[in-house]
């Protein structure tokens, strides 16, 4: 008879360590690229409404692209080094925690695996197994919902992020640069929305959302900044400015 080893997962479930984090970080930069998008296309349809001069478009979809990855990059490594510092303080609380009062802590670990369901004898057998393993990990994990191994790095993200930018930027300006001069605005609409549903989709699907609401939400967004702009870029064009 063959025993099979009792490993509690479907084989069709990912379980890899730092699956949730590495979800965010993709949804991040989808989310990051549909900015780059948007923001460009709406500048570059806007100076293409006004003139028809492609060292202008280039001049300005390439200021727009370097300003908007900047500035994509230096948000993103404020806000993450903001909350990276957060969680090392509530870490760092957490160790002179276990340190000085081993007893109590161990108490509390316990009760919150007693509060999740577990009967007060099996969530104190579950506390103590878990601190003798990895005391400080286990308190971590289960008060604070931090893994002390996986704190996000504030390069990686400003990094990611300029890139995202930048990759989705790229469309719109390549779109309004290659084709003829009559071709640039319908071009560029076209191509914009089409980037925008793909990553509306995927952006959905990452999250477990509803595909069709998330791509008709962003093309919509998109195609009304891009009308927008073109509008003013028309008006600047009419008054000579």
């Amino acid at each position: 008879m063959t025993s099979v080893a009792p490993t509690g997962r479907h084989p069709h479930e990912p379980h890899a360590e730092g699956l949730a984090s590495r979800l965010n970080w993709l949804r991040a930069g989808v989310l990051g690229a549909n900015d780059g998008i948007v923001s460009t296309a709406g500048l570059v349809v806007g100076v293409a409404a006004a003139t028809t001069s492609t060292d202008a478009l280039f001049t300005a979809g390439i200021a727009g692209l370097t300003a908007g990855a900047i500035s994509m990059a230096v948000g993103e490594y404020v806000s993450v080094s903001t909350q990276r510092d957060s969680e090392r303080a509530l870490l760092a609380k957490e160790r002179t925690e276990l340190r000085e009062e081993p007893e109590s802590e161990l108490a509390e670990l316990a009760g919150i695996y007693q509060a999740k369901g577990l009967s007060a004898e099996t969530a104190r057998t579950v506390a103590e197994e878990l601190t003798a393993h990895d005391a400080f990990t286990a308190h971590a994990e289960a008060e604070l919902g931090l893994n002390p191994h996986e704190l996000t790095n504030p390069w990686q993200a400003a990094f990611s992020s300029a890139v995202a930018f930048t990759l989705g930027a790229l469309l719109p300006l390549i779109a309004i640069l290659v084709p003829p001069v009559t071709a640039r605005i319908p071009v560029t609409f076209a191509a914009v929305l089409i980037a925008l549903a793909a990553t509306g989709s995927v952006s959905a699907g990452l999250g477990g959302s509803n595909r069709a609401r998330a791509v008709i939400r962003v093309v919509l967004g998109g195609a009304l900044a891009m009308g927008v702009t073109y509008g003013i870029g028309q008006l600047a064009d009419v008054a000579g400015i």
